[in-house]
C-alpha cells in the first residue's frame, strides 16, 4: 500500500483490510510533519463500517506531509501520509491538512511484477487474491509519477540480497518489537511462511509479559445546551451505517418469528456464585451471561439444525459444524457484534476468558473488523438496560439469536408454594425459512431447562 513519488519519498495509501469496504473515517492522527516514525508504528487511527483499527506504517522515515485533515472520509487506495525515506534528499515538512485541502493524486502506475500464487500478504494483514483486487476510481487530475523498482517488496522494503527478510504483517511485527521478539529466530506457522501472533508470543513465552497499561478514565461529555435548537442532524456513517443497512437488510429479508418463555434462574444464580469462589475461576469474569452462553452452546448441540444459514444464491441450507458465539455489544461508537471463535469447542474457564477479552476489547473500541465476521448464533443481553424482554433482529447471515431480560425477584410457585424466586425472560427470534417452529421451541425450551437445572450442563453436555 505504497507509493513511490521520487527517489526519496513514499506515499502510504488508506489499506484495504479485506473485508469488502471502499472507505474509512481517519479519527487521529498520532503523527504531524516532521516527526520520525519506524517500521511498525501506528501513525493514525481510522474507523471503518465496522470497527476502529490502526494503521502501522511499514518503513522508517519522517513525515513530510498528512494528506487529509482528522474527521475526512478517504477512499481505500488513496495516499493519506507522505513520509521522507531514510538515504534520501531531505524535504520540507509541509503544513498538516486542512478541510479544503485538493483532490490527492492519482495513485502510482503499478510496476510489473511476478505473477503471485495462493494469497499475499498486505499492509493490514489480510491477503488478497492478485486477480480479485478492485480500486475504485480515483477522482482528481492525472499525475505521472516514477513507478517502484520491479523488485518486489515485503511490507514496504526491499529484500537484502542472501538475508531474506521473514515474513510478517506489520502488527505483527510492531508486537514483536514491543516483546523483544527478533522475527528471524522465529519459527513461522502460517501460509507461505508467514510469522503468526501467535508464533510471536509463543517465541515470547520465557520472557514475563510486560504489565498492561491501565487507561485513565475519558473525561466526562460536556453537557450540550440545547436552547433555542428544535433539531440536530447526525451523519449517518461508521459503524451506525453499517448497522443500519445490515438490520434493515436483514428485517426484510429473514422472515422472523420470536418465541418467549419465562424461568426460574434461582439455581443458576446460586452456581454463579459458587463458580466465583472456584479456584479454576479466579480473575475471571463470571456472570449470569457466561452459563448463559454455555447453556445455549448445549442446546445447539442437541439441536445442531439450528446453527445453520440460508445460501439465497445456491438455494441451500448450510449447517455449520461449529459455533462462532455473537455477543451483542453497545459501544460509544454504536452496536457490534463481535463473536468468540468455535465457542462449542471451549471449556467454562476458556470460554470466561473469551468473553472477558471480548467485552474489555469492545469497550475500549479495539474491536477488530474480522472478529464480527463469520458468526453463527447471538446472544443480546438486553436485562442490563432492566428491559424484561424484547424481538431481537437476527445478525445478517445467521438463523437464530437469543436475547437476556431482566433476573428479577419475583413470587413463583416452587414446590408448591408461591416463594420469592430469581426469573428471567427469554426470547429467541429464528429465520422460518430454515428453522420451524418445533426445532425453534426445543432450542428455546433446552436453554430455559438447562438454567433452571444447571446440573444438566453436565448430563446433557
Amino acid at each position: 500500500m505504497t507509493t513511490m513519488t521520487d527517489a526519496s519519498v513514499r506515499e502510504f495509501k488508506m489499506p484495504d483490510v479485506g473485508e469488502g469496504l471502499t472507505e474509512a473515517e481517519i479519527l487521529k492522527w498520532y503523527v504531524q510533519p516532521g516527526d520520525t516514525v519506524t517500521d511498525g508504528q501506528v501513525v493514525c487511527e481510522v474507523e471503518t463500517a465496522k470497527a476502529a483499527v490502526e494503521l502501522p506504517i511499514p518503513y522508517d522515515g519522517v513525515v513530510r506531509e498528512l494528506r487529509f485533515p482528522e474527521g475526512t472520509t478517504v477512499d481505500v487506495g488513496t495516499a493519506i501520509i507522505a513520509v521522507q525515506v531514510a538515504g534520501g534528499a531531505p524535504a520540507p515538512a509541509a503544513e498538516p491538512a486542512r478541510p479544503e485541502a485538493a483532490a490527492p493524486a492519482a495513485p502510482a502506475a503499478p510496476a510489473e511484477e511476478p505473477k503471485a500464487e495462493g494469497r499475499q500478504p498486505v499492509l493490514v494483514g489480510y491477503g488478497v487474491s492478485a486477480s480479485a483486487t478492485k480500486r475504485r476510481p480515483r477522482k482528481g487530475p492525472e499525475v505521472t509519477v516514477a513507478a517502484p523498482a520491479a523488485q518486489p517488496e515485503l511490507n514496504g522494503h526491499a529484500p537484502v540480497a542472501g538475508t531474506p527478510r521473514p515474513l510478517a504483517k506489520p502488527p505483527v511485527r510492531k508486537l514483536a518489537k514491543d516483546l523483544g521478539v527478533d522475527l528471524a529466530t522465529v519459527t513461522p506457522s502460517g501460509p507461505d511462511g508467514v510469522i503468526t501472533r501467535e508464533d510471536v508470543h509463543a517465541a515470547a513465552a520465557p520472557v514475563a509479559a510486560p504489565e498492561p497499561v491501565t487507561a485513565a478514565p475519558a473525561a466526562p461529555a460536556p453537557v450540550v445546551a440545547y436552547e433555542g435548537v428544535r433539531e440536530t442532524r447526525i451523519p449517518v456513517k461508521g459503524v451506525r451505517k453499517a448497522t443500519a443497512a445490515a438490520m434493515v437488510g436483514s428485517a426484510f429479508t429473514a422472515p422472523h418469528v420470536t418465541e418467549f418463555v419465562t424461568v426460574d434462574v434461582t439455581r443458576t444464580m446460586k452456581l454463579v456464585e459458587e463458580l466465583k469462589q472456584d479456584k479454576e475461576m479466579q480473575g475471571r469474569r463470571v456472570n449470569p451471561l457466561l452459563l448463559i452462553a454455555k447453556a445455549l452452546l448445549v442446546a445447539i448441540k442437541r439441536n445442531p439444525d439450528i446453527n445453520a444459514s440460508w445460501d439465497e444464491a445456491n438455494q441451500e441450507i448450510v449447517v455449520k459444524h461449529y459455533v462462532n458465539l455473537g455477543i451483542a455489544a453497545a459501544t460509544p461508537r454504536g452496536l457490534i457484534v463481535p463473536n468468540i471463535k468455535d465457542a462449542q469447542a471451549k471449556t467454562l474457564p476458556q470460554l470466561a476468558d473469551a468473553l472477558g477479552d471480548l467485552v474489555s476489547t469492545a469497550r475500549e473500541g479495539k474491536t477488530s473488523p474480522s472478529a464480527m465476521q463469520g458468526g453463527t448464533v447471538t446472544i443480546t443481553n438486553v436485562g442490563v438496560f432492566g428491559v424484561d424482554t424484547g424481538t431481537p433482529i437476527l445478525n445478517p447471515g445467521e438463523s437464530a439469536i437469543l436475547a437476556i431480560g431482566a433476573i428479577k425477584l419475583q413470587p413463583w410457585v416452587h414446590k408448591g408454594k408461591v416463594k420469592p424466586r430469581q426469573v428471567t425472560t427469554l426470547a429467541l427470534s429464528f429465520d422460518h425459512r430454515l428453522v420451524d417452529g418445533e426445532l425453534g421451541s426445543k432450542v428455546l425450551a433446552d436453554v430455559a431447562a438447562i438454567l433452571e437445572q444447571p446440573k444438566r450442563l453436565i448430563t446433557w453436555a
